[in-house]
């Protein structure tokens, strides 16, 4: 089979490349996919640079997330008692999943929206799983309060701010420049301000957030510590400015609002149950329309390293998807 790979660290771009390899066996518990559609994900950046929590021996296949056909079942998986059926449209998420065939573990498997075509159900999982955890296990965000989304206009934002607007929340979303506002309003932000501008007066003048959705990190931290309500909830979900922030428990204490840190993969490994009824409860939200990954592009599997390449360098909206495939 074909597949992508990272033979040494550095920007995609330049150490990705696209090599045969054998289609890998389904070991005890695990799963093998073909891939119909391979999402990107800034993970997938982190990985290139070597700068992720998880760090695969040179030279590893990236991509952590699609859809795909079940091709086989490895021992101990049982189709009746797994709900795994080979042949069935799935999605699913492991690190090295850009090529024609993955195995992945079977816990990360479940049914690919009936409603969700290939590309938009590979940018589902992980995106509406984080957002999902971030905003109701972790923060038990409610109706009326209002939330404040930073990168409203790309994948992760867009579902934060699809999944506050159907929480019945005030959404507010941060973009870096002028383009990218509308794809922040279409996703359910309310109102839409400006990285560079005054963003903290503004949302000050409006009473605060209860609720920030923070996966920027930084500078974009500092200013939620200063725009944060009254026992409000900040969620760290990533670092994609580069910058870790420090927490100032001191400024924690004098306000009254939590930093709340959200690894969702954790929740894959000690809680699958809670992730099984995540997806159940967001594949219903997809069936009724109110959510819906919002895929910019879909590109040729030969362009994958350029599309990760896009993602790192900030020159994008929604979700970049990868065909995999006829």
């Amino acid at each position: 089979m074909i597949a992508w790979r990272v033979a040494a660290h550095g920007e995609p771009a330049d150490v990705m490349s696209v090599e045969e390899v054998p289609v890998p066996e389904p070991g005890p518990g695990e799963v093998l996919v073909r891939n119909r559609a391979v999402a990107v994900n800034f993970p997938d950046v982190l990985l290139a640079r070597g700068m992720y929590q998880e760090r695969p021996p040179l030279p590893f296949t990236p991509g952590i997330e699609l859809c795909g056909e079940v091709a086989a079942l490895g021992p101990g998986v049982d189709g009746g008692v797994d709900g795994i059926a080979v042949g069935q449209r799935v999605v699913a998420t492991a690190i090295g999943v850009m090529a024609e065939y993955a195995v992945v573990p079977a816990t990360s498997v479940h049914p690919a929206p009936e409603s969700l075509d290939d590309a938009a159900a590979a940018a589902f999982l992980i995106a509406y799983q984080t957002a999902w955890f971030g905003l109701h296990q972790r923060a038990r965000l409610q109706s009326g309060e209002t939330l404040l989304v930073h990168a409203a206009a790309g994948g992760v934002g867009t579902a934060a701010c699809q999944l506050g607007a159907a929480a019945g929340a005030n959404v507010v979303g941060i973009v870096g420049d002028k383009a990218k506002t509308p794809v922040a309003e279409t996703a359910g932000a309310s109102r839409v301000l400006l990285r560079g501008d005054d963003w903290i007066g503004a949302v000050k003048a409006e009473g605060g957030a209860d609720v920030v959705f923070d996966p920027v990190g930084g500078k974009a931290f500092a200013g939620s510590t200063k725009v944060i309500a009254f026992e409000g909830r900040i969620v760290v979900v990533g670092f994609a400015s580069g910058e870790v922030p420090p927490v100032r428990a001191d400024h924690a204490l004098v306000k009254n609002y939590s930093v709340l840190g959200l690894h969702w993969a954790l929740y894959q490994r000690k809680r699958p149950d809670l992730v099984a009824e995540a997806h159940a409860a967001l594949t219903r939200l997809a069936a009724d329309g109110a959510v819906r990954p919002v895929v910019s592009e879909t590109v040729p599997f030969e362009d994958a390293a350029a599309a990760v390449q896009r993602l790192a360098d900030g020159n994008t909206t929604g979700r970049l998807v990868v065909a995999v495939g006829e």
